[in-house]
């Protein structure tokens, strides 16, 4: 089967446009700036103004990726990460944790919890694209290696 290097990009392009990106961040102007970074991968994107809020998107939402804050009030992005990821429905969603702390301490504290990236403020536009759509293609990548598992034992099931 011969493949062209556009069909790769065409399914790519395709499957980022069906995903869905939660963005959450409490200083509002952060927010905006991050929406307006990912205007360029035209997928629907969701906003939270706090750890609370998003996990209350998150459950009605089901994005297939998160961008998350780490400082904000009620709930850290550290706290979050950690429920995210000790849920069983949720914890394939890749977590990119997005701060302003640079501390070794930090950083350690956003692995614990789970987080699967870091992207830094100030966000430049192209770190932030390209890690997205990195961290969604492996996600659908899982999903579609977890799909063909399943049937893969379906069909064993019904072989036996």
């Amino acid at each position: 089967m011969n493949m062209n290097v556009n069909d790769t990009t065409d399914n790519t392009d395709a499957m980022i446009a069906d995903s869905k990106i939660l963005v959450v961040d409490d200083n509002e102007q952060n927010l905006e700036l991050l929406v307006a970074y990912l205007e360029s991968l035209k997928c629907p994107v969701v906003t939270a103004f706090d750890g609370v809020d998003a996990l209350e998107k998150i459950a009605a939402e089901k994005p297939d990726l998160i961008l998350l804050d780490i400082m904000m009030p009620r709930m850290s992005g550290f706290e979050v990460c950690r429920k995210i990821k000790s849920d069983p429905t949720t914890r394939d969603i890749p977590v990119i944790m997005v701060t302003a702390l640079n501390e070794l301490t930090d950083i350690e504290r956003g692995v614990e919890s789970g987080t699967d990236d870091f992207i830094t403020k100030p966000v430049n536009r192209l770190e932030l694209t390209t890690r997205v759509k990195s961290l969604l293609r492996v996600k659908h990548l899982q999903s579609e290696l977890d799909r063909t598992l399943a049937y893969l034992t379906q069909v064993e099931n019904n072989d036996a």
